[in-house]
């Protein structure tokens, strides 16, 4: 399941964010969202767990908690709006 957090701390690491999902269990990726023109994080990012109900376990125990001093919002990624070929 591919899982959205959003309002991380600019400070925040793809590696913090992996280790706050492996308390749940398998992560198969963490990436906090940088500006490319700025390199500053965009305080969201994405985790990919393989297991479904490990991942909603962690959405559950993780949304509107704080982590690293901001409180986050977790929710299951939606999936991203095809674009129609011309």
């Amino acid at each position: 399941m591919k899982i959205f957090v959003a309002k991380l701390g600019f400070k925040t690491t793809s590696d913090d964010l992996r280790t706050l999902f492996e308390k749940f269990g398998k992560v198969d990726s963490a990436k906090v969202i940088m500006d490319h023109e700025t390199k500053r994080s965009k305080c969201y990012g994405f985790v990919e767990m393989p297991n479904d109900s490990e991942a909603y376990v962690a959405v559950v125990e993780l949304n509107e908690t704080d982590f690293q001093g901001s409180v986050i919002n977790v929710k299951k990624s939606k999936p991203a709006p095809s674009h129609p070929s011309h």
